[in-house]
């Protein structure tokens, strides 16, 4: 029986008196409205904390509040006073924890004393942290490395971060899966290949000096909501701003900044001056129409003798592969284009124009183009629009991938990766004179394969929520009780945390707006934003319990439970005064983080240096690439019962963390057990608003996934296009559904049919609480 939501439409804008309300609601909601709402004055500040939630760039002149919505969210989750204390656990069994959800575990509060797992009275008991830490040691050095993971979250801090892989390596292990691998791997993929560096080229001041803006697949409001102002900005200036999105996005359409008097009063801004609505699956198509118009009108002028439309000096000296694309582009067909895209010849026409126009042009996008099983190719397809008209390594202009957690892309900065070329091993081994692993990792992907075929037996994990946010849930949480060893280093209680192996340790560690006192005096710690640019953050609030530990406190104390004594790493100095770890990150990594220690505090964030943003183009052929797309969109199938599913989330949380189990800005209150549908779609199958239906996947591998009791909710959608939330939907993906070349799963496209429930018992929210999953 399931909680029926709620829906009532939402007209307010993004921003404006709403976000004043959430904020208002969480802070008294986690019993921090005073303390939190000064530490909130300290967040993206060169000298506070930076947001423990999405990874955007922080302006080196920062507004009197420089945190949205969700960031306070984020912070007010971390700074609750409500504790999970050894009683909790004596009260709970895991069997009846995993009847919660997801929101109800995570707003216990936060996690206070080691515990251990007890199979024979299935509770967790306290331990003392030193037991726990022999015992880890003892169990891991029984395990073979290759069958050990290390994942990690993306929240861990680069000096915690650079810790840990350096263990895990010392230790034999190249296991180092992320949340990247479930995210933005598709641009780690493909940006190197075509442009020479794995990340975005674009800088905060570049939205300063642009000219046209462009954006595929991101929800802004949602997932980096301070990347709004910048875009007001450049709306007010008369930017125009191009959005193609399944979906109408709040934050995309207007927006009203909650520090502005005159617009609290009047509405705001609208964004997005052209909003296309395009078809699940459908960008790499949208994207071939644009460059076919912008091919065509070069041609044209051409043969009329008039100045070219693409940028021909850029193309013949910094880029190969042009005329093949453009052949490429020249034979596509319209009604080809058009059905796979679900966009009209003419409005592909009007964003050509808009680009066409435009002198300097950022591009945009997020989950919504690397979440597909054609990613890789669709985020090629993007840089073959930017490299058309010189639109990379010039002001105002590039390619700008919206990460999501606030270290994820940081991490893969300094070593955390299953791929051995992006590790400097032989630094490494230089440096701390060992031999480190040769042979690549295991990526999600593999991870959960090894784990379901029993090869992984021991699983560590720095922050995250693996089971839920992983496909094949079904498959994933009995084969995870097969593990001998789970280790969870986390601040809070999830869905990991009860499901079981043989032996489970939940290790609670300080939050990042906690204050870190070790021996040297109170420590600060440094992430790396969305843009490349590296922070220093700085704890403001005292720790919630006397037992935590650090992050990096408790990886050296692993590290010295597991590993033989090394003359040239001495954890406990490490641990004593983190500038030592930032100076043996200089050593590592020289061209990347000079004077690391001296520039940490820099106002806005130290930029890395990045060659493609100097037009310096780090690939085998030396140029950037244009690249011809092998199979990177097709038709949808229209006559066979199939809906492209896509998961995403509400505005009531952040990746697996659920605040509320609301979605303001598209009217859902009380459930997100919700599907949207085109109201033509929900005609054509018989169904009304309220109906609840099964999704099935559509797989021919013999296993069932199914999601029941999903309630029907008409939505501006494309057709044969549905929506519903993540992580509840990940039951639906195969693990074998997952992007070309990078295996992130394709949790933005999936195969369903669907089917009218019989009508369930269900009761009006607030009623009753949550049920279970």
């Amino acid at each position: 029986m399931r909680q029926k939501a709620k829906v009532e439409k939402y007209d307010a804008p993004a921003g404006g008196w709403g976000s004043l309300n959430a904020i208002a609601h969480v802070l008294t909601q986690e019993e921090v409205a005073i303390l939190g709402s000064e530490i909130l004055l300290k967040q993206n500040k060169p000298d506070g904390y930076m947001c423990v939630s999405c990874s955007w760039a922080k302006p080196a002149k920062p507004r009197p509040f420089e945190f949205c919505e969700n960031g306070a969210k984020a912070t007010a989750w971390e700074i609750t006073r409500k504790t999970v204390t050894p009683e909790f656990f004596a009260q709970h069994t895991l069997t009846e924890l995993r009847t919660w959800s997801d929101h109800q575990l995570e707003e216990q509060g936060r996690l206070t004393m080691p515990m251990r797992y007890d199979r024979a009275s299935d509770k967790y008991l306290p331990v003392d942290w030193d037991e726990a830490f022999r015992h880890i040691g003892t169990e891991l050095n029984r395990l073979d490395p290759r069958s050990v993971v290390m994942y990690t979250s993306g929240r861990a801090s680069l000096e915690a971060s650079y810790m840990y892989q350096l263990f895990g390596r010392m230790y034999g292990t190249n296991n180092f899966p992320d949340s990247s691998n479930m995210c933005h791997e598709s641009t780690s993929v493909a940006l190197p290949e075509v442009i020479g560096v794995p990340v975005g080229t674009v800088l905060l001041q570049d939205f300063e000096a642009t000219d046209c803006i462009f954006f595929f697949g991101h929800n802004t409001t949602t997932n980096a909501p301070r990347m709004l102002h910048p875009l007001q900005e450049a709306a007010q200036r008369g930017v125009p701003i191009v959005t193609f999105n399944p979906l109408r996005e709040r934050g995309l359409e207007r927006f009203v900044n909650p520090q502005n008097p005159v617009q609290m009063i009047a509405g705001g801004t609208r964004i997005s001056s052209q909003y296309y609505q395009v078809r699940v699956g459908g960008d790499a198509a949208a994207i071939t129409g644009i460059c076919k118009w912008v091919i065509e009108a070069d041609d044209l002028a051409r043969a009329n003798g008039s100045p070219r439309i693409v940028d021909a000096a850029f193309i013949d000296q910094h880029t190969s592969g042009f005329e093949e694309f453009a052949a490429f582009c020249r034979t596509q067909g319209w009604e080809e284009i058009e059905r796979a895209s679900g966009l009209s010849r003419m409005a592909l026409r009007e964003a050509a124009n808009t680009y066409m126009a435009a002198n300097a042009v950022i591009a945009n996008y997020g989950m919504g183009i690397t979440q597909h099983k054609h990613g890789v190719e669709t985020t090629k397809m993007i840089v073959n629009l930017l490299l058309l008209r010189g639109n990379i390594g010039k002001p105002g202009a590039g390619i700008s991938p919206i990460r999501g957690h606030s270290n994820v892309q940081g991490q893969r900065t300094v070593g955390i990766s299953e791929k051995t070329k992006l590790v400097p091993l032989d630094k490494l081994a230089e440096l701390y004179r060992f031999e480190p692993p040769r042979w690549d990792g295991l990526s999600t992907v593999d991870s959960c394969e090894g784990i379901l075929k029993g090869r992984v037996r021991g699983f560590v994990s720095l922050g995250g929520n693996f089971l839920r946010a992983v496909p094949e849930r079904s498959l994933m949480e009995p084969a995870w009780s097969d593990l001998r060893l789970s280790v969870q280093i986390a601040t809070k209680l999830n869905r990991t945390h009860i499901v079981p192996g043989e032996i489970t340790y939940l290790l609670p560690c300080l939050g990042r707006i906690e204050i870190d006192r070790q021996a040297s005096g109170p420590q600060a710690v440094s992430m790396e934003d969305s843009t490349a640019c590296i922070h220093g953050s700085r704890g403001q609030r005292r720790p919630v319990a006397e037992q935590l530990l650090s992050e990096p406190a408790v990886i050296a104390s692993l590290a010295k439970a597991t590993l033989k004594a090394n003359p040239k790493i001495d954890w406990d100095a490490w641990t004593a005064d983190y500038s030592r770890v930032r100076d043996a990150i200089e050593h590592t990594y020289p061209d990347q983080f000079k004077d690391f220690n001296t520039r940490m505090f820099e106002p806005g964030g130290f930029p890395r240096p990045l060659a493609a943003r100097e037009r310096k183009w780090k690939t085998p052929s030396g140029k950037a690439n244009f690249t011809v797309p092998k199979s990177a969109f097709a038709p949808p199938r229209e006559s066979d019962g199939i809906y492209e599913l896509m998961t995403m989330r509400a505005d009531g949380q952040f990746n697996t963390t659920i605040y509320t189990e609301d979605d303001r800005f598209r009217g859902i209150k009380g459930s997100r057990y919700v599907v949207f549908m085109n109201p033509a779609d929900m005609e054509s199958d018989g169904l009304k608003s309220g109906d609840t239906v099964t999704l099935v996947t559509e797989a021919d591998d013999g296993v069932a996934r199914s999601l029941s009791e999903l309630q029907v909710v008409p939505y501006g959608i494309p057709r044969r296009s549905i929506a519903a939330y993540y992580p509840e939907c990940n039951v639906l993906v195969p693990l074998w559904h997952y992007a070309e070349g990078s295996k992130v799963p394709a949790a933005k496209s999936i195969p369903v049919r669907l089917f009218k429930d019989v009508p369930p018992e269900i009761i009006d929210a607030g009623e009753a609480s949550i049920s279970a999953l």
